[in-house]
Formats: C-alpha cells, structure tokens, sequence
C-alpha cells in the first residue's frame, strides 16, 4: 500500500481525482480509484494538499510540502492553470492590511483571463480581442 501512496503523493500539478487515477494507473494497474480518492482525502486532512477549485468547477488538489507559496492565472477558456509569485503583490497586500489593522492568515490570488495560446488561437480565427489591463 505504501509504494501506491508514494506514487499518489510524488504527482506535481492541480489535478484532479480522476486524473490522477488515470497517470497512477498507468505506471501500477493494480492502484484503484478508492485508493486515490482516500489518499487525496487523507492528505487534505493532514495539511499535506489542499483542494483548489478553478473555471471548471472541479475539485483539484496540489500538495503542500516543497511547494513555496504561489497565486494562479487561470485560462478561462481552455482551464490551464499557471503558478506564479510576486514579491511586490505580496508586500501590497501587507501594507493593505496594516493599514486597515487586518492580520493576514492565508490568502489566495486567483486571476482569470485567457492565456497566450488561446489568444493566438482566438486572433487566428478573428474573434473578439481580449481586454487588457494595464
């Protein structure tokens, strides 16, 4: 049991249940779906992953553990999901705070647009352009 756990826990990315099944099946067929399931359920419990859910309404885990602190841009029309840090974001909203006598406990960024592959896609075939915040 230990060896489907390791394989469970070693998967990188914000994915979900299902997905995770299929890429662990795949390297060990005799891994069930239950299996998966309890171990990602098991894991949220102990603060090892944490649950994210983003456009399509999915629940997705990333695990917590060598994984420093992100925000996410979200594609909202083809769901991909990119990490990022900014330190200047993240003293922003340390001086937000202060000024408003909030002590921050955790926090999470979650920006949607449309990523630079779907805006390619979109130009190529003449769809409405994109807006842009500058």
């Amino acid at each position: 049991m230990i060896p489907n756990k390791t394989r469970i826990i070693s998967t990188e990315g914000h994915i979900s249940v299902e997905e995770l099944y299929d890429l662990v099946k795949k390297k060990d067929s005799s891994v069930g779906f239950t299996t998966v399931y309890r171990t990602m359920k098991l894991m949220t419990e102990a603060g090892l992953a944490h649950e994210v859910r983003f456009t399509d309404g999915r629940a997705r885990y990333e695990h917590e553990y060598n994984h420093d602190h992100h925000d996410h841009f979200i594609c909202s029309n083809c769901d991909s999901v990119f990490e990022f840090y900014s330190a200047e974001i993240e003293k922003l909203q340390e001086e937000i705070a202060r000024q408003y006598s909030f002590k921050i406990q955790d926090h999470s960024h979650r920006i949607f647009g449309i990523c630079s592959n779907c805006q390619e896609k979109n130009t190529s075939v003449g769809v409405a352009a994109v807006r842009s915040y500058s």
